[in-house]
């Protein structure tokens, strides 16, 4: 019973986070986008949603891993991601290239987006 409502918890953490980065902060939605931030350096994380494909997903975790970013499984889908993020369509990943007046990099485990100098 603790780990489901610590689980739920978490995720209205992340979804408060990722509202505070939608309004104050620069981001780009979609698997194309994600992966032209990331080929350029400017994501400081990636956030995946749950039902995106595994190819998608293990080319997305590769090239953050040669990015050095971090990135964050969403545990929803991309319905759910799309809704977090206040948009009515959906989401299945997004790069945050400016988390603005969020701290949503230092709240993620292993985002290791913390030494970026953009």
């Amino acid at each position: 019973m603790a780990s489901v409502k610590k689980q739920k918890k978490a995720v209205e953490s992340i979804n408060s986070h990722l509202a505070l980065v939608m309004k104050s902060g620069k981001y780009t939605l979609g698997y194309k986008s994600a992966l032209k931030t990331l080929r350029q350096g400017k994501a400081w994380l990636v956030i995946i949603s749950d039902n995106c494909p595994p190819l998608k997903k293990s080319e997305i975790e590769y090239y953050a891993m040669l990015a050095k970013t971090g990135v964050h499984h969403y545990s929803g889908s991309n319905t759910d991601l799309g809704t977090a993020c206040g948009k009515y369509f959906r989401v299945s990943c997004l790069a945050i290239t400016d988390p603005g007046d969020s701290d949503i990099v230092k709240h993620m485990p292993n985002a290791g987006g913390d030494d970026k100098d953009n």
